[in-house]
């Protein structure tokens, strides 16, 4: 399985190091948040690293929705595991929860369906900054603190019509960006094709703290940083 690399598996515990996290955040993802730097401060393992290890593990359904519930950090134990109550959760030795999931409709465990739909959806998702938050944040006129940017990954879900033969590709359908003081809520909405033919739609939502006036030449510069980032990764 490609996530192999991206995790360690002993017991029947997960965990994943700063620098796993991080290579599947630049090399997966195309997400250069400097909060999945091993150095970071306030590390934290991508959402969708937690996400493609829920559907490697459960399979890939017809109705999901996942909300992230808090960060998970370098080496943290994991367990991913189906309740009575049907719900996956992604929880620590202690009973923390950092990852809830709900599931209806069929399952496909087929690997190729599964990655192909994993991967879609991981660079579809590690796309958040610069292409779809800065254009919102202008449009605003807010944005985050150049000194401390942090974006959470709330939520997301979707729906599919089938499982069948599908060869997943997403495209956003809309996006928006509702300010509460300090805090932005943002909802990206997108399709999923196959095959050229819509076969599901699904919604992503990230909350953007410490909020305050934009500002082109800090966001300038931050978005120079992500390209320069970039460019060192891939050389």
């Amino acid at each position: 399985m490609f996530l192999d690399e991206f995790h360690t598996l002993a017991e029947g515990r997960f965990t994943i190091s700063a620098e796993q996290a991080s290579r599947f955040a630049k090399g997966v993802a195309g997400d250069y948040n400097p909060i999945h730097n091993p150095d970071a401060r306030r590390f934290c393992v991508p959402g969708d690293l937690l996400f493609a290890l829920v559907l490697a593990r459960f399979g890939l359904s017809q109705r999901m929705e996942f909300r992230f519930l808090s960060m998970v950090g370098d080496g943290t134990s994991l367990m991913f595991q189906e309740d009575a109550d049907g719900l996956v959760r992604v929880c620590d030795d202690a009973g923390k929860c950092y990852l809830e999931v709900s599931r209806g409709g069929a399952t496909t465990r087929d690997e190729a369906i599964v990655e192909a739909f994993t991967r879609c959806y991981v660079s579809f998702s590690g796309k958040n900054f610069p292409h779809y938050l800065k254009p919102l944040m202008e449009e605003q006129g807010v944005m985050f603190n150049p000194r401390r940017p942090l974006v959470i990954y709330d939520s997301m879900g979707f729906s599919l019509e089938r499982l069948e033969g599908l060869a997943p590709a997403l495209e956003l359908l809309d996006s928006s960006l509702t300010i509460n003081g300090k805090r932005g809520d943002t909802l990206l909405e997108f399709s999923i094709q196959s095959g050229g033919e819509r076969v599901g739609t699904g919604s992503k939502k990230l909350v953007v703290s410490g909020l305050c006036d934009y500002d082109p030449e800090a966001m300038d510069d931050i978005v120079a940083e992500f390209y320069r980032l970039k460019a060192a990764y891939e050389a």
